[in-house]
């Protein structure tokens, strides 16, 4: 695959992306990443980003825009954890999905959180008292999204789950019902 110059791309082996420089040759790809740094990827190391994906992340996103695009679960919500006092679920893509190839780290995150939503959704339906949620400790970022579409919202508490089960790669959520 030939990028353009200027084109956005994501790194396959790696967090981040950039935006192609220039080539090195026919094999070798500059791409300059978030910090500003040059860096040299082959390109069957890299895939396009298309479209502008800034608003992935908005405060705006409703699941029930996308739940028609989703693969329906039937009565099962993929890798769920169904213990008797609480449910639990790993958002780890690696778990999630068959593959992560192709996709950029915005469509990965998009895709977790669109998991968790429907997991936190279908456990208040339940009437479950506890969520727990693996998210891993990675960079933050997809723990910061799940407090950050969590904050405010009535009859629920967020804490860090069992540091002694899950180290601090986990949020516990437990939910209040009159």
């Amino acid at each position: 695959m030939r990028f353009k110059i200027g084109e956005k791309v994501g790194f396959l082996r790696e967090v981040g992306g950039g935006i192609v420089q220039s080539y090195k040759n026919d094999q070798i790809v500059i791409v300059e990443d978030e910090t500003g740094f040059d860096r040299e990827f082959l390109v069957e190391d890299l895939n396009s980003i298309v479209g502008d994906q800034s608003d992935i992340l908005s405060s705006s996103f409703d699941i029930k825009d996308v739940i028609e695009e989703t693969v329906s679960y039937g009565k099962d919500l993929g890798d769920i954890t169904r213990n008797k006092d609480f449910w639990e679920i790993d958002l780890h893509t690696h778990v999630l999905m068959e593959s992560e190839r192709g996709l950029s780290n915005g469509q990965l995150l998009s895709h977790q959180l669109l998991e968790f939503k429907r997991f936190f959704r279908k456990g208040r339906e339940k009437g479950v008292r506890k969520l727990v949620v693996i998210h891993g400790v990675g960079e933050g970022v997809l723990k910061s999204e799940i407090r950050s579409f969590l904050n405010g919202k009535e009859g629920i508490e967020v804490y860090d789950a069992d540091f002694r089960k899950y180290g601090k790669g986990a949020t516990a959520i437990e939910l209040f019902y009159r």
